[in-house]
């Protein structure tokens, strides 16, 4: 489940009382063990998510940024032109131990009992708080260097695809069984602009962690992807996440086969009473069909869910089965993550 450890959990927020810098939550790794396997022990998901941020490698590739708590991440080195491009560097791993040092220990704890599952962020989405310095909700500098500097922006991105791949890879080889790419500001461009300044980079990542791990399932994320959903499966990746916009049936009508889907539950359906949840949850399962489906929500939990209603949505996944939803055909495994 997306940000399935968070502020919802009681636990989480006793524990951020004690360490109130989201960085040392997410940069020391007894505490990055720690809220990771929070919800696993609460709720016993089939997978167990670092906790981590998609901004985490940005200071190995010689991007420093800080974090608000009220006004979320802050970059004062962005890179808009290019006397700019000096600062990047090739990506120090060991700046990142602490990512490998918890996958690690996250890989013993949950032994058989859960996948191990890490994230990146999208060139295009990284490149977003590298240009415009914080979160924005017009994208007006990026969006205006794809028309007046467009190589710079093309350095840029063409180096965050590097850098992340091997971030990925990293992650692989620490433990991680999955690794899932958030375009979370994807959305915010045209169909044809995100062939242009998002895709060729998530493709060219893609390429370079399926050379060296052919094996380990890669999932792509964007937030607001209707419009993009046959794109996405052009970027080589196994399985499209999709937001709860999406009706489920017709993005499994548009996808190939092959492909496998996430989602798509909207995260406020938690908020309803426990019958309407299940009724939900039967719904996108049975309109999922039997191909390659894991069940998940369509966007992170949101603050203030009642943990309640997390178990629940877990209890309900492991409940259902393929023979109750499709009478006279073979089940397959519908897996939450």
């Amino acid at each position: 489940m997306m940000r399935q450890a968070g502020r919802y959990m009681q636990a989480y927020r006793t524990l951020a009382e004690k360490h109130p810098s989201f960085r040392e939550r997410s940069e020391t790794v007894d505490l990055i063990v720690e809220i990771s396997l929070q919800p696993w022990q609460a709720f016993h998901p089939d997978g167990v998510i670092i906790f981590s941020d998609i901004l985490t490698p940005l200071p190995a590739i010689g991007i420093d940024f800080e974090i608000d708590e009220n006004k979320g991440p802050i970059i004062d080195q962005t890179i808009r032109e290019e006397a700019a491009l000096s600062s990047l560097r090739k990506i120090d791993l060991n700046k990142l131990h602490f990512v490998g040092d918890s996958l690690k220990i996250l890989r013993k704890e949950v032994g058989a009992g859960a996948a191990v599952l890490g994230f990146v962020g999208a060139p295009w989405t990284l490149a977003t708080y590298v240009v415009e310095g914080k979160t924005t909700r017009t994208y007006q500098v990026i969006k205006s260097m794809c028309h007046q500097a467009p190589k710079v922006l093309e350095k840029l991105l063409n180096h965050l695809s590097h850098e992340i791949a091997e971030y990925m890879i990293y992650q692989i080889d620490h433990g991680a069984q999955c690794v899932q790419i958030f375009d979370s500001w994807g959305g915010q461009l045209t169909p044809e602009q995100w062939d242009v300044w998002s895709k060729p980079y998530i493709q060219q990542a893609v390429r370079i962690v399926k050379k060296r791990k052919p094996d380990v399932p890669l999932v792509l994320y964007i937030n607001g992807n209707g419009g993009l959903l046959e794109r996405m499966q052009e970027t080589g990746v196994d399985v499209i996440g999709l937001d709860w916009t999406v009706d489920m049936a017709d993005a499994r009508r548009r996808l190939d086969k092959l492909v496998g889907i996430q989602g798509n539950v909207d995260p406020a359906l938690l908020f309803a009473p426990l019958p309407a949840i299940f009724k939900e949850i039967h719904n996108v399962v049975k309109k999922a069909g039997r191909h390659r489906h894991i069940l998940n929500l369509g966007h992170g939990v949101l603050v203030g869910t009642p943990e309640e209603s997390v178990a629940h949505f877990f209890d309900t996944a492991r409940s259902l089965s393929y023979d109750s939803l499709f009478v006279n055909e073979m089940p397959q495994v519908v897996a939450n993550t």
